[in-house]
């Protein structure tokens, strides 16, 4: 005997798939407004919070595949956002670090991202929204 088919929307990855599309494009739409991608706020905002971190860290950190990353980070270095620097402890080593232009973008874009994250409290509550955080921290 099989079982009874349930409807997609049943299930807790469709549930955090169709949250994740409908926040990640209201944000994207308001990025938009300062031509950058939200890939490239992660990107700004890990940097900002971290001090010499490296292209392997920085691709864990905003989920992105380490190719990918690359061409972005190439572009946000040519738009005068990103620096690389030699480590001062391995000279093999890459670290990544905002410029001045990449803080004040920052800024900007976190204007954007703050109004989003204090509607999502708002509109499920402080403590909702702290179980979820900690929910999926323990999921990743």
């Amino acid at each position: 005997m099989t079982k009874p088919q349930k409807s997609i929307d049943s299930y807790i990855s469709y549930a955090l798939a169709a949250a994740h599309r409908k926040l990640h494009v209201e944000l994207s739409d308001k990025l938009k407004t300062l031509n950058v991608q939200v890939e490239t706020w992660r990107v700004l905002q890990s940097l900002r919070v971290s001090k010499g971190i490296t292209m392997r860290e920085l691709a864990e950190s905003v989920l992105m595949n380490p190719p990918t990353l690359t061409k972005l980070v190439d572009r946000m270095v040519a738009d005068g956002l990103v620096q690389r620097q030699l480590s001062p402890h391995d000279q093999r080593r890459v670290h990544l670090a905002l410029t001045d232009l990449g803080v004040k973008l920052s800024d900007e874009i976190l204007l954007h991202v703050e109004e989003q994250n204090d509607r999502i409290i708002e509109t499920i509550g402080s403590e909702k929204a702290k179980l979820l955080r900690e929910a999926l921290q323990t999921l990743t």
